[in-house]
């Protein structure tokens, strides 16, 4: 009996291990892929310093731009962590999406704090509802924001239209404040498929920086 217990504890171990080592390998080809996909997107703009990992779900790397783009810039890719399976379950049953944050300090710090999040909420028309379509009127309604902001600064108005815009559709948070990094914006990693679409997420960083500026 005590011989089959150890069998089964051994192959647990092994299975574990198994695992372990190949969801880590998993997860480090995905972080490293999204990070050649930024590095490409830079053209010759900007280049991936060093790159290191921490733990088995978090790999963050420091950039360096030409000048008048960004200054301590650095990219987090935040996984799901499948090297551990009660971890990786937790994370897909509270629905935790693996995203790409960039953060980067600009030529003038803002004076403002703002922290932008971003929410849908889509519906979908139950069955007997559907059949009887014909007597329902649908519209695409404009973008809706929601502040907690008693006075609307006039300086906000370039950013949060950037925001509106196709290309910006993606983006999850942004946060901008007047202690570094001055600009933080987070992007669902799923979203940065290719080159492309990493050269799409830094030019609505740019923008947002931009933005950022006319109120200086």
């Amino acid at each position: 009996m005590g011989r089959l217990v150890l069998i089964d504890a051994l192959s647990a171990g092994v299975l574990l291990s198994l695992w372990y080592f190949l969801f880590a390998r998993y997860n480090r080809e995905k972080g490293a892929r999204a990070l050649r996909w930024v590095e490409a997107a830079c053209t010759a703009k900007g280049e991936i310093l060093e790159a290191r990992w921490s733990g088995v779900c978090r790999l963050q790397a420091r950039l360096r731009f030409a000048a008048h783009w960004f200054e301590n810039a650095r990219v987090t890719v935040h996984l799901r962590p499948r090297p551990i399976p009660l971890k990786w379950l937790l994370s897909v049953w509270h629905k935790q999406r693996e995203t790409l944050t960039f953060e980067a300090d600009l030529d003038y710090a803002p004076n403002f704090h703002l922290e932008v999040f971003r929410h849908r909420w889509l519906s979908q028309r139950h069955s007997r509802l559907a059949e009887n379509s014909r007597e329902w009127e649908l519209s695409r309604p404009s973008p809706v924001v929601l502040t907690t902001r008693t006075h609307w600064a006039q300086e906000l108005t370039p950013v949060v239209n950037t925001l509106m815009t196709s290309r910006g559709h993606n983006l999850v948070t942004v946060r901008f404040r007047p202690e570094s990094p001055h600009l933080a914006a987070t992007v669902p990693l799923d979203a940065v498929v290719d080159e492309q679409a990493a050269a799409g997420f830094l030019t609505v960083v740019r923008e947002l920086a931009a933005g950022a500026a006319h109120q200086q």
